[in-house]
């Protein structure tokens, strides 16, 4: 199997950039990779193994919304997927998997790699395919026909709370429908999507766009769009519903009742139960062995081995250290496949290799604390958080990082901050500048826009940063984005745009101002108009801040409470007032933070003294309102980890409690008729979206406090646990979701909204609906099933003695060619006759 591939690279790979943003899709036809059109993408057949390669810069958009970026990119996250469908060969599976294996190489072996099995699809592989995925049956090998115009009506299921799946079924038939889903029957001349009772508001809209593409698919005027509910079949149009009942025959109309989906895979004991092994190969054959069971650390890897996460039922990962051998490399994705057989885990376990410092956010929430290398430890959660470590900072040199992108990569840094900057603070909704001497000074209650400008090679390259401050209001932090995003387009669409959170500043962001950045309580919300000595209108006369920082390009001091609980023995604070200002010298600060803390105090107007902690003079604490505890423990950096936030959705459509982790999350995650789970690590948020039902909140409550419990990172159980309702999210929340917009919720398209717009564009189509829309009421039946005399074999709901009850109200007026209320008008033996002319008596 790693005979000679290294020498001959498949020209099929000749499609792949190696330094951009790329999504591409191959396709295995008589054991060649084919590269499928763009239009195709999203599409699968059941018999077919698929090759994809995904490649986008963090936190950009990727898959089938990817945007062509100009030019070299940032930091880009790879992954290369294979996915099997159900009926594919085993020689199929077999070259798909060398094929990947092949890619890897090409790419210099730096992707993650993952198994998709039909139906099992992982988050990471959805998240791709904004319009979900479609799955077809046969294969490339059953030899398509794609010149005939023969068509044969089909019937798809759409299935799924957040990506809905589409399949199209294998035949055409009432027993493969249920009322949990919804169901698109192409029959071209008619595009029925039939609503079932209790699908979710997703899968109709998933539906209702599915029909739409159907319908482009054979030529925009050709085919009539019919949306149909469950139970109103008989209410349709004469020419709709015979061709309804020409496929679909409503006396035999029988459906599958809903499963209850198996959810064993989610119950919490396979999450607890985490495992790691250690990979040897020893004389060519491998050998595992148990390392430990969780919490598992970072530690525990190395990289001269190969290591593999066992997750049960969620999932096996392969994880390949630095100095393990090319074939330790090539061969992973194997020996996780044959590990999952030993296990007996389900063929359909998702298998992905991970590789020794590539690795992608859902590996690393496996462990108890997970350092990236070069990222930033922010301010901290009780700005106590240790101290950037005493490493010995290296003078920092910009002008490498243009030829050595690597370490602007670790570093985060294009150059060294010394570039233009226009600095503009969110005003009125309007964009406002910041005279040249306020730079530096921020106001935790708004938000700032700064374009930065520098050249390489002779170009003028931007940066756009939108910063949001901790306690701006939901409105400015929307509008900060949105001007961010007008900026841009003004300069050509070509600068780069970073969301920056008030203690999250990036290096590069804090040596804009040369180590002289400020944070200050309030802000222009809380109604401070004046623009000179506004610091001492914010501060009042006497305020105190934090500095903190190992080297002059990452530095900066926050506004703290005036109280001796503040101070921290890792740093140094500056105790402003009119006539001293102090500068107090934790035991565990550094030279750099005594510098900057000099520069700031010479602002004041008082004279500066400074003082070493444990020898403050009395004014010093009576200042703070008497001398009390503080934290004096020095932590370094590398016990100090910050957790990425993770996103939930829960849902008990099916019967069953079923979660699902949601990558790369933005607002529009949020599903109304759900509740949500964010995990902030400091405390947990549960999200009640307005369409929710109790049921689910009381699941979820409990649910929550057994995931702290399992997960595998060992957490403390009195995390506190947040409940926020839909449209009352506090800041503490959108904060981690980007550009929020508080009037989302209005515009949302739900089904209702949608209806109305299809019916804009396809002005002849048919909508046959219940009356007031609830799916409780009672059955309706055609009049043949109703003419049956024996009453053991009318259905059960039916009342033998008053069968027009259950005819339905389209087939009442056709058989009695009157109205309903005119029927009830008549005497009981007129009404009577006309129900032996009708044959229901």
């Amino acid at each position: 199997m790693t005979t000679n591939h290294h020498n001959v690279v498949d020209p099929a790979f000749s499609v792949v950039p190696k330094e951009s943003p790329a999504f591409l899709i191959w396709r295995v036809e008589d054991m060649k990779l084919v590269l499928l059109p763009k239009e195709s993408y999203g599409k699968f057949h059941s018999g077919d193994s698929y090759l994809i390669y995904s490649a986008f810069e963090s936190g950009q958009p990727c898959g089938t919304l990817l945007q062509q970026i100009k030019g070299q990119s940032n930091k880009l996250e790879r992954y290369i997927h294979f996915w099997l469908g159900n009926e594919t060969t085993q020689d199929e599976a077999g070259v798909v998997a060398i094929k990947a294996v092949e890619l890897d190489d090409v790419l210099g072996g730096s992707p993650v790699q993952q198994r998709e099995v039909e139906g099992s699809e992982s988050a990471r592989f959805m998240t791709y395919f904004k319009d979900g995925i479609r799955i077809l049956p046969g294969g490339a090998a059953s030899g398509f026909k794609h010149v005939t115009d023969e068509f044969h009506p089909a019937l798809y299921s759409v299935k799924g709370k957040r990506n809905p799946i589409v399949r199209q079924l294998p035949e055409v038939s009432w027993s493969l429908m249920n009322e949990g889903d919804v169901f698109v029957l192409d029959c071209k001349k008619y595009i029925f999507v039939w609503v079932g009772r209790s699908a979710n508001n997703k899968e109709k809209m998933h539906a209702a766009k599915l029909a739409q593409t159907l319908k482009g698919e054979h030529g925009e005027s050709y085919s009539t769009l019919v949306i149909v509910e469950d139970g109103q079949e008989l209410g349709l149009p004469d020419a709709e519903r015979a061709a309804l009942e020409g496929l679909l025959a409503i006396q035999h109309k029988k459906l599958k009742p809903v499963e209850a989906e198996n959810d064993e895979a989610f119950e919490s004991n396979t999450v607890a139960e985490i495992k790691l092994y250690r990979c040897t190969d020893e004389d060519g054959t491998l050998k595992v062995t148990e390392v430990k069971k969780g919490p598992l650390f970072q530690a525990d890897l190395s990289s001269n081995d190969s290591f593999i996460v066992d997750n049960g039922a969620n999932g096996i990962f392969v994880w390949v250290g630095k100095k393990a051998t090319p074939q330790e490399r090539t061969e992973a994705m194997r020996n996780g496949q044959g590990f999952a057989k030993k296990k007996e885990y389900p063929p359909n376990t998702n298998v992905t290799r991970v590789l020794d410092g590539g690795e992608p956010a859902e590996f690393r929430t496996l462990f108890r604390d997970w350092k990236v290398v070069g990222q930033t430890v922010g301010f901290g959660r009780q700005a106590s958080v240790g101290k950037i470590a005493k490493v010995v900072q290296t003078k920092f040199d910009a002008s490498t990082l243009h030829e050595n992108p690597k370490a602007a990569a670790k570093a985060g840094m294009v150059d060294d901050g010394s570039g233009k900057k226009e600095v503009y603070r969110i005003i009125n909704k309007e964009l406002s500048p910041v005279p040249h001497a306020e730079h530096g000074k921020f106001y935790a209650g708004d938000c700032y826009v700064i374009n930065y400008a520098y050249t390489v090679g002779g170009t003028e390259k931007n940066i756009i940063y939108y910063w949001l401050g901790s306690t701006a209001g939901q409105d400015e932090k929307g509008i900060a984005a949105v001007m961010a995003v007008d900026l841009d387009n003004k300069l050509g669409g070509r600068a780069v745009q970073v969301r920056v959170i008030q203690g999250k500043e990036p290096e590069h962001f804090l040596s804009m101002f040369g180590g002289k950045m400020v944070i200050y309580s309030g802000g222009r919300a809380s109604g401070f108009e004046s623009q000179q000595g506004e610091k001492d209108d914010v501060l009042g006369n006497t305020y105190m801040l934090q500095v903190r920082g190992n080297a002059a390009h990452n530095t900066k001091a926050i506004q703290v409470p005036l109280k001796a609980s503040s101070l921290n023995s890792n740093d140094v604070f500056i105790l402003m007032s009119p006539n001293v200002v102090y500068i107090w010298c934790g035991k565990g600060c550094t030279g750099d933070e005594r510098e900057m803390a000099k520069k700031i105090a010479a602002d004041g107007k008082g004279d500066s003294q400074i003082m070493v902690e444990g020898k403050e003079k009395a004014e010093f604490w009576e200042m703070l309102g008497g001398k009390g505890p503080y934290m004096t423990d020095m932590r370094t950096v590398e016990e100090i980890h910050e957790h990425e936030p993770r996103l939930f959705h829960c849902s008990n459509a099916t019967g069953n409690m079923k979660v699902e982790e949601i990558l790369d999350f933005n607002q529009t995650d949020l599903v109304e008729e759900d509740v949500m789970v964010l995990d902030a690590w400091h405390s947990i948020f549960i999200w009640v979206g307005v369409n929710s039902n109790k049921q689910e909140v009381a699941l979820v409550e409990k649910g929550v406090v057994q995931y702290l419990r399992s997960d595998p990172k060992g957490r403390d159980l009195d995390t506190p646990i947040l409940k926020v309702h839909q449209g009352c999210e506090p800041p503490t929340f959108t904060g981690f979701f980007g550009a929020w917009d508080p009037s989302s919720w209005e515009n949302r398209v739900d089904f209702e909204k949608l209806k109305e717009n299809l019916k804009k564009d396809n002005p002849n189509m048919t909508i046959a609906l219940s009356v007031n829309g609830s799916s409780g009421e009672k059955h309706r039946y055609p009049l043949i099933v109703l003419q049956e005399k024996n009453p053991e074999k009318l259905p059960a709901d039916v009342d033998p003695a008053q069968k027009e009850l259950s005819l339905h109200d389209a087939e009442f007026t056709r058989a009695f060619k009157m109205e309903r209320t005119a029927f009830e008008a008549l005497p009981a033996w007129k009404r009577n006759q006309l129900k032996k002319d009708v044959g229901i008596f």
